[in-house]
């Protein structure tokens, strides 16, 4: 078997972005993570599995507790797979960021990152 344990859909509003005006206004910051756990045997104690509200607890500490604002997506989910991956169990990490109200040239559209981590 492979385990596997998420968080979708979790809503963030933080004042991160690229352009100055974005620190300002909070914005949302649409989360989901995924995590593969390294073990294949039977799960019975939290303790041998990702509890979801990890996830939930590393997006925060990026998002809310971040000493300057995060200028790029990609650094946001770096900041979330490094204190996810510190969890020995953890083989894998899947971080998608939406972003809805990202500054566009052109009405329309969804700006999303995803990256996947995997431990050697």
């Amino acid at each position: 078997m492979q385990w596997r344990v998420g968080l979708e859909a979790y809503e963030v509003m933080a004042v991160h972005g690229w352009y100055e005006e974005e620190h300002l206004v909070p914005q949302p910051f649409v989360f989901t993570v995924w995590a593969t756990l390294a073990g294949e045997e039977r799960i019975e104690d939290l303790g041998e599995t990702l509890n979801y509200a990890d996830i939930q607890i590393a997006i925060d500490e990026v998002m809310l507790n971040a000493a300057a604002p995060i200028r790029l997506m990609e650094d946001m989910a770096q900041r979330v797979v490094d204190l996810l991956a510190a969890q020995s169990g953890v083989a894998s990490i899947s971080v998608r960021i939406e972003k809805p109200q990202a500054p566009l040239p052109h009405p329309g559209g969804l700006p999303v990152i995803e990256v996947l981590w995997q431990r050697d």
